[in-house]
């Protein structure tokens, strides 16, 4: 996860004015004060909230579309949509099942690292919409718990991608628009883990951001205090008994862990509930495949590895060149260490630079390690030529920092010729 997808976790359930002045101002319009708002870190059940109509809590709703959230993680974005046209028919001033769609459209752009630009339109249209039935809900009735939290996850959601786009002003007030719902919606944190999911995640990241990146502090004054460890509480909380916001919870989690916590080992039981609960999800298959190889699980890594080539060959949904990237990386490695096939690794990691090159990941990496690998062999075979080749390549695209860029360079400088 990029610095800038875990700031604007942040930015999503916060003001973010600091960001849009160090951004284009708007000149248009006069931004609105920074409120001081405090978000109170326990669950709170209201005493006497009508929650009748709310779809959100409807165990008819939850059975009905069961199958429908399992198929839009497992990729049967078809299947998945269909359910959700049919509760938009049903409930056309509900914004559930825009953001359902809106969320569909969303992993459809996951897989590739948010690069895909294809599904833009369609995805803030979903989201807008979702807005535009929450908010009026809401005016009728600002006690709607539930308006409040689609309100707050479809302004996050649009605040998300408009940053990976760098739309900052409108990053920004989508930003503080999810906050201030957020803050409403908290009353209702004890009736449903549902409503749990966005406090738990601005619980921990205010407080990660703020010990990883103390230049941000400051900035930080403005926004809500958070808790780092009761938001890991939380997160697991939703992640085991969420039923919307379940999967993404366990998503969060699962990265979390990998990435902030440096903790692949708690991360890797996370992993294997996803890849095997939503086998044909190109994302979780991935990440599982990248912790079993930090954790040495090698057949599984190769099973799930073999998987990835497999579907990716077969052209199914979200299977493109980072999912080979990774698995022809790790196809390699298990060539070269495991099975001491030297043709098959040479052949694998070749693979994976073509899937780098066509995806623009070339600045580290596995890009950075089959070119490394690809020049040891070719030098170990004394194919000095080659070895020459790929370390120019190391030494151009590495960083200055790193052992490889170090090893090419020597080598460099002892073959000059």
């Amino acid at each position: 996860m990029t610095f800038l997808s875990r700031l604007v976790l942040v930015l999503l359930l916060c003001s973010g004015s600091a960001l849009a002045q160090a951004q284009e101002p708007d000149t248009a319009r006069k931004a609105d004060p920074i409120r001081n708002i405090q978000l109170q870190n326990v669950d709170v059940a209201p005493g006497a909230v009508d929650t009748k109509g709310w779809l959100l809590l409807d165990k008819d709703i939850q059975i009905e579309l069961g199958g429908a959230v399992e198929n839009l993680y497992n990729f049967k974005f078809d299947k998945a949509e269909r359910q959700f046209r049919s509760l938009r028919r049903r409930y056309p001033n509900h914004p559930m099942p825009y953001f359902l769609l809106g969320l569909s459209t969303w992993w459809k752009i996951v897989p590739t690292n948010v690069q895909t630009k294809q599904y833009d339109k369609l995805f803030f249209a979903y989201m807008d919409t979702a807005i535009v039935k929450g908010e009026k809900l809401y005016e009728q009735d600002n006690k709607n718990y539930e308006a409040c939290f689609f309100l707050s996850a479809a302004y996050g959601f649009d605040a998300r991608l408009n940053a990976e786009r760098k739309n900052w002003r409108k990053a920004t007030v989508s930003s503080k628009r999810s906050l201030d719902y957020l803050e409403k919606s908290k009353e209702a944190n004890g009736l449903s883990p549902e409503f749990l999911f966005g406090q738990a995640l601005f619980n921990y990241y205010a407080v990660w951001i703020s010990e990883e990146y103390p230049l941000l502090r400051p900035v930080l004054l403005f926004f809500p205090k958070g808790n780092r460890k009761l938001g890991l509480q939380q997160l697991r909380n939703v992640a085991d008994n969420g039923f919307y916001t379940g999967a993404e919870a366990k998503t969060f989690l699962m990265r979390i862990l990998t990435n902030e916590e440096d903790n692949s080992a708690a991360a890797l039981p996370v992993a294997r509930y996803l890849a095997s609960t939503y086998p044909d999800n190109a994302y979780f298959q991935r990440f599982y495949a990248l912790l079993c190889f930090h954790e040495g699980e090698f057949m599984e890594l190769e099973r799930v590895s073999r998987e990835i080539l497999d579907k990716l060959n077969r052209g199914m949904p979200g299977y493109e060149g980072i999912s080979g990237r990774y698995a022809t990386y790790f196809m390699g490695w298990l060539m070269q260490t495991k099975y001491k096939d030297m043709q098959k690794a040479q052949d694998y990691f070749q693979r994976c630079i073509v899937f780098s090159e066509t995806t623009g990941d070339t600045e580290g990496g596995f890009y950075i390690y089959a070119n490394v690998n690809l020049a040891r062999m070719a030098s170990k075979a004394t194919d000095t030529a080659t070895a020459v080749r790929y370390y120019k390549t190391v030494a151009d695209k590495a960083s200055h920092k790193t052992e490889q860029y170090r090893e090419a360079v020597a080598y460099l400088k002892k073959h000059k010729k």
